[in-house]
C-alpha cells in the first residue's frame, strides 16, 4: 500500500474465492464464504478467482446464485463492483473481482498470462471517495504459479503503477501473489513506495497458505 494521505483510513480483505468451492472442490460454500466477507466490515474486498458464469455448475447445485458469484458477493454491502475476466472456457470464465463502497471512476483488466494454461491478470481500479482531493487507485493481482512467471508478471505490475497511477496517488495492490519465497516485497518497495501492510503493522509477512495450517 502507498498513502499520500495520513488521514485516509481503508478497511481492505483480500480472498482467493476458488470459485465457490471449498479444498479439493468438495463443497460448494459460497453462501458461507459471502456471510464471511460480509462479516469483516471492510471498505475493499479484492477477488481472485472467482466465477463470472459456469453453466455446468449452474444447473448442478440448487443454490447456486442467479447472478455472477462477484454480485452475489458485493449483495447490498458493496454498490460498485468491477470484473475482469482472465479465463474464458466453453462453460463459463472466471477471473479477478473488486468489491467497492466507493464509486469506480472507471477499470481496466490486464492479461498478464504466461503459457497456456495459467490465465492471469492485473485488474486496476480508480476510486472516487468522498471529500478527498485525489483518487485511490486499486490494483488486484493473482500471478501465477512458477516463479519465472511471477517474476515477469511482477514487473509488469511495477510497469503499470508507473505508467498509469500518479506518483502522488494512494494505492492499494492486494491479491494472491503465489510468493511463498517472498521475492516481490523489494521490487515493489522500490516502485513508488509501496509498503508491505502486514510487515508494517507485525514485523513480517502474513503467512497464509495452506488455509487450514498456514505455514507459508
Amino acid at each position: 500500500m502507498r498513502d499520500s494521505d495520513p488521514e485516509l483510513t481503508l478497511g481492505v480483505l483480500t480472498v482467493n474465492a476458488h470459485k465457490g468451492f471449498s479444498v479439493f472442490n468438495r463443497r460448494f460454500m459460497l453462501p458461507e464464504l459471502r456471510e464471511a466477507v460480509r462479516g469483516a466490515g471492510v471498505d475493499l474486498v479484492f477477488l481472485q478467482e472467482v466465477l463470472g458464469s459456469h453453466e455446468h455448475h449452474s444447473r448442478r447445485y440448487s443454490n447456486w446464485p442467479a447472478s455472477p458469484q462477484y454480485e452475489f458477493l458485493a449483495d447490498s454491502i458493496w454498490s460498485a463492483y468491477a470484473y475482469g475476466r482472465n479465463a474464458v472456457y466453453p462453460h463459463g470464465h472466471h477471473g479477478n473481482a473488486i468489491l467497492s463502497k466507493f464509486p469506480i471512476l472507471h477499470y481496466e483488466n490486464h492479461d498478464v498470462s504466461l503459457g497456456k494454461h495459467e490465465r492471469r491478470g492485473l485488474l486496476h481500479c480508480v476510486l472516487d471517495l468522498p471529500h478527498r482531493r485525489q483518487q485511490v487507485h486499486a490494483i488486484c493481482v493473482h500471478l501465477g504459479l512458477r516463479e519465472t512467471h511471477r517474476r515477469e508478471q511482477l514487473h509488469a505490475l511495477a510497469h503499470l503503477i508507473k505508467t498509469q497511477v500518479p506518483d502522488d496517488a494512494p494505492l492499494v495492490v492486494a491479491g494472491d501473489f503465489n510468493d511463498w519465497r517472498m521475492k516481490g516485497h523489494p521490487l515493489l518497495a522500490n516502485v513508488g513506495g509501496l509498503r508491505e501492510v502486514f510487515d508494517e503493522a507485525h514485523g513480517r509477512p502474513a503467512r497464509t497458505f495452506p488455509s487450514r495450517r498456514p505455514l507459508l
